[in-house]
């Protein structure tokens, strides 16, 4: 079976003894598989994984669904991850459509020009 979840106001909300309850029964039971799904990046995903409470992924889908990850390596689960990329724009779409709005382009290419999610894909993310 697969479990697959959104985090906050989901799998991180609701009664504290009935998250615990649901995180005890998913760990007591080893044929359930479990994704992590969310607009989080994978960097804002870490800190969860090093939550003893909180059963561990065996995936991560992150950045709203544009970059999906193996739950125990944190590497990107090919092909799938390649095919994302290759058949979405991303950046470059999205950086030209902000150009085009005078008054956010400035501010919002440079926000984003830090660290784009593709950056973020070449470089191996390290646990908590």
């Amino acid at each position: 079976m697969l479990l697959a979840t959104d985090l906050d106001g989901t799998f991180l909300g609701g009664d504290p003894q009935d998250r615990l309850s649901l995180y005890q029964t998913i760990t007591a039971h080893p044929d359930i598989q479990l994704a992590y799904v969310t607009g989080r990046s994978l960097e804002a995903v870490l800190p969860l994984l090093a939550d003893p409470t909180l059963p561990q992924p065996d995936y991560i889908i992150a950045d709203v669904g544009a970059s999906l990850y193996h739950g125990e390596t944190l590497l990107p689960i090919q092909p799938l991850q390649q095919h994302i990329e290759t058949r979405w724009p991303g950046e470059t779409v999205i950086a030209e459509a902000w150009r085009r709005i005078p008054s956010w382009s400035a501010r919002m290419c440079r926000r984003h020009a830090a660290a784009p999610i593709s950056a973020r894909r070449n470089r191996p993310p390290t646990r908590p």
